[in-house]
């Protein structure tokens, strides 16, 4: 008996420490995030110029209309431009998404509040933060942007921003939404932080090499 008590506890132990390492390890990559996009997370009246705003695309509804994460990043896009901090908007995300097309919709929302078609650029696919960021630096010429999104992946979209190359600076999204949306979008992001830091030291050994 003492000994099945013995090994239940050491069980209990090696579980409880295969949790914590993990956690600890989304916990540093999150605050290394955080420091290497310190100094470019700002609003829309502090944000400094630059020649574009790239939006991340996110899931659309059912008829077809971007859903509120994503209304919010073009509504800020929108007013990037009337602010006169960008000259255009690159949209980019998934044009063949679970969803649906997450480009169409992006450009029909974006023309319908006054954007003027000949200001948006697409990418269909912008199928992640690493690849619509490291496709706007390597096909569409951009080293320098205003990147629009949610407070939760602002940290990480900059950092992968200017690992890929581009001076980029980030305005935070606009973000109605449910309690549990923001939960399930917040652990999302924490759990997406190592994937981040290794492809950011990954990209910096392939720039020294």
């Amino acid at each position: 008996m003492e000994e099945q008590r013995w090994r239940a506890r050491w069980l209990m132990r090696g579980t409880l420490g295969a949790g914590v390492v993990p956690m600890l390890i989304a916990a540093a990559a999150n605050a290394l995030l955080r420091i290497l996009s310190a100094g470019h997370r700002f609003t829309v009246s502090t944000v400094p110029w630059a020649p574009v705003a790239i939006v991340p695309g996110a899931k659309i509804g059912p008829d077809g209309l971007p859903m509120t994460y994503l209304r919010g990043r073009l509504d800020i896009a929108v007013e990037l431009l009337a602010a006169g901090k960008i000259d255009e908007v690159l949209i980019s995300g998934d044009a063949q998404g679970r969803s649906g097309d997450e480009i169409a919709s992006m450009r029909s929302y974006l023309i319908d509040h006054g954007v003027d078609p000949a200001r948006i650029r697409d990418d269909g696919e912008g199928l992640s933060t690493r690849a619509t960021c490291e496709r706007a630096h390597d096909l569409f010429g951009i080293d320098r942007a205003i990147i629009v999104t949610q407070h939760q992946h602002l940290p990480r979209a900059v950092a992968l921003g200017r690992g890929a190359g581009i001076d980029a600076d980030g305005v935070d999204a606009y973000r109605e939404c449910t309690r549990n949306t923001l939960l399930r979008n917040t652990v999302r992001e924490w759990l997406a932080a190592p994937k981040a830091v290794a492809a950011l030291i990954v990209s910096s050994r392939n720039r020294k090499g």
